[in-house]
């Protein structure tokens, strides 16, 4: 991994980058951090759209702007939820880079001194909010008498620290920024759009007509935790409802003005409505959604054990059994989304995060789309994961995303994609469109077969979803299924063990 140096700079880095939440340990000594992930709209030439918009994850900073395109898209849906620091590899879309934030140390001092609304109740009052369901967050949790039981046994969590760590008063500053910033150019309303944007930014899972009617939602309705990162579109923060059971969820708020300075209203509404509409085991939820004058929020799953990338990073490769029960895993998540007509479109390791039981979650949808037709014409994605018909320029189907599994497994199995190149961005799309690549001798007979069967030049020639769940790669690795009489296995692949 540590080969991977600044050939990847992005392209289209404007994107709200990833987050992660990892309470695990810390190593004694952190591995190098890994390099950017090189993302792409065009095709290598000399035309000055190549240049990165800026450097590479760790470099300095830019102050260069994205270039102007039809298409630039903002992928803002995935909080990774890391507390350990850490680098992050470049991304696709149109949202600044996310800087992750170390969590704040569990002491009365670090909480005690900031006056705000959202630090949660002290242990002696009541956190619950009587006028809402939790049931309308539709997640798994435990049942009233457990968390009865819980509440009778476990004493209260102090309310400078508690299990979601001390809020440091962003979203204050925000909107004394916010005043600031509207005082000194007199204006009246800093950051409130108006208009055509407005309306499509007016995003509520509780009004009438959405897919999935839930309860209002406002910020007071959660205890508000540490801060999980910061970029340009605005914060996450770990979060609990105060309604019981109390479930912790990360919280993503998204500026809005923003969003409009960045031209991508209908790419958002896009992927909030596309996530919004997903439901399995293998994908990161989105639970609801609500708004106010300035800023969206987004109530996402909590994928407790952070991002694929960083795992893969200081793993190096993962061993056959892990990669294969992965890329089960993934191979059930996307022939859920292609029923659905969703194309995926930008497969990698960075888009992936890891759950609390070591499962696999898509959490990123900034370059999905739901295409009944199931054909598209966008050149998108990351330089590594492109298939050949985008390259070319050439209409491309789900199929794409099958070339993605491919580059997915090797990835998995090698520690770096299979066309990558460190001489530059053509040398890369000339392997793509040449097939050149080679599997290390340490790849099994088996995990071979199936990448060469993903990696086909002819999309029609790739092998279907259904086949991979059942190639021999894949069943050798397969978790036995539960002895009679022990429960009913969860639909997808929750009962594939990630290690």
């Amino acid at each position: 991994m540590t080969s991977r140096v600044l050939s990847r700079a992005s392209t289209l880095e404007n994107k709200l980058d990833h987050l992660s939440l990892h309470d695990e340990p810390q190593p004694a000594a952190p591995a190098a951090p890994p390099p950017p992930r090189l993302s792409t709209l065009t095709k290598p030439s000399t035309n000055p759209k190549l240049a990165p918009i800026r450097p590479s994850a760790g470099g300095p900073s830019s102050s260069s702007t994205a270039p102007s395109s039809n298409i630039a898209r903002a992928s803002l849906l995935k909080p990774s939820h890391l507390a350990q620091p850490g680098p992050a590899r470049s991304s696709t879309a149109t949202a600044s880079k996310i800087r992750t934030v170390p969590p704040a140390p569990p002491s009365s001092a670090s909480a005690g001194g900031l006056p705000t609304k959202y630090r949660p109740p002290p242990p002696s009052s009541s956190s619950a909010n009587p006028g809402a369901s939790s049931s309308a967050l539709r997640v798994p949790g435990p049942s009233s008498s457990t968390a009865a039981a819980a509440a009778r046994t476990a004493p209260p969590p102090p309310a400078s620290s508690s299990d979601i760590g001390a809020y440091d008063g962003g979203f204050e500053r925000d909107e004394r920024s916010a005043q600031a910033v509207a005082a000194g150019a007199h204006q009246g309303a800093q950051g409130v759009v108006k208009g055509e944007a407005a309306k499509l930014l007016a995003l509520d899972s509780s009004a009438v007509g959405s897919h999935r009617t839930t309860i209002p939602f406002s910020l007071s309705s959660f205890e508000i935790g540490k801060p999980l990162g910061k970029g340009k579109f605005g914060r996450v923060y770990m979060a609990r409802t105060k309604a019981e059971p109390k479930y912790i969820v990360a919280l993503k708020c998204l500026h809005k003005e923003e969003i409009v300075k960045n031209k991508v209203e209908k790419q958002v509404r896009r992927e909030i409505e596309i996530q919004s509409h997903l439901a399995h085991p293998n994908i990161l939820r989105l639970h609801g959604y609500f708004h106010d004058e300035r800023r969206i929020f987004l109530i996402l799953e909590f994928a407790g054990k952070g991002e694929l990338y960083r795992t893969l990073s200081r793993c190096g490769r993962f061993s056959e059994k892990r990669a294969s029960r992965y890329i089960a895993q993934m191979a059930d998540a996307l022939a859920y989304l292609h029923a659905k007509h969703v194309i995926h479109r930008d497969i990698k390791p960075e888009n992936i995060l890891i759950g609390v039981n070591g499962e696999l979650k898509i959490g990123d949808f900034g370059w999905s789309v739901h295409a009944p037709s199931n054909r598209r014409s966008t050149l998108c994605g990351t330089l590594d994961y492109l298939p050949p018909e985008m390259v070319e320029n050439k209409e491309h189907t789900d199929a794409v995303d099958l070339w993605a599994l491919g580059v997915l497994t090797y990835e998995f199995l090698v520690g770096a994609p299979p066309f990558e190149d460190m001489s530059g961005h053509s040398a890369t799309y000339k392997k793509i469109t040449r097939l050149e690549y080679s599997i290390p001798s340490h790849v099994s007979v088996e995990a071979a077969d199936l990448i060469r069967k993903l990696l086909r030049l002819n999309p029609l020639d790739r092998l279907p979803l259904k086949d991979v769940a059942v190639h021999p790669w894949i069943k050798k690795y397969e978790k036995a299924p539960p002895a009679s009489g022990a429960g009913t296995p969860s639909a997808g692949s929750t009962a594939r063990a990630s290690r």
